[in-house]
């Protein structure tokens, strides 16, 4: 039976190669049609045109780059590893939530039960790294404190 992080895990490899994927076809389809403009009559509405096309492309590279970064984080994070002090791959119980350290994905249900992938650099992420049990923080004005670390 798989544990709760490796569920998280699972859901966290699937939500980036999903975004990959999309920003790679993006960016393939981008292409096509940048080399598919043909020069037509309305000159400086086809250059327009192709000026959009190259920014969306440009946009689409800089997320490729951000999911290539995230790629590079999860891909050190260790499931396995158990440690009382909070690091990537930590499973972070609170009183009010409980917090994956992985990649930022968001809210993930496994099990009925809601936990948060959350980057290390996110702002709490950052809070949160370096804590123990016991250790209090605030969040968005919400009291914390740390009630497990897996």
């Amino acid at each position: 039976m798989m544990t709760v992080k490796e569920k998280l895990h699972i859901e966290c490899k699937q939500f980036l190669d999903s975004r990959f994927l999309a920003v790679v076809n993006r960016i393939e389809t981008i292409q096509d049609s940048l080399q598919s403009e043909t020069k037509s009559s309305a000159g400086d509405k086809h250059e327009t045109g192709r000026a959009m096309l190259q920014l969306e492309r440009e946009k689409a590279g800089n997320q490729l780059k951000d999911i290539q970064y995230q790629q590079d984080t999860f891909s050190r994070v260790n499931i396995l590893l158990k440690s009382p002090v909070i690091c990537l791959g930590s499973l972070v119980k609170t009183n009010v939530t409980t917090y994956f350290i992985s990649i930022s994905v968001g809210k993930i249900v496994v099990d009925d039960k809601a936990y948060f992938a959350i980057s290390p650099r996110s702002p709490i992420g950052s809070i949160l790294l370096g804590k123990t049990i016991g250790d209090k923080f605030v969040f968005n004005g919400l009291h914390q404190q740390v009630i497990d670390v897996v």
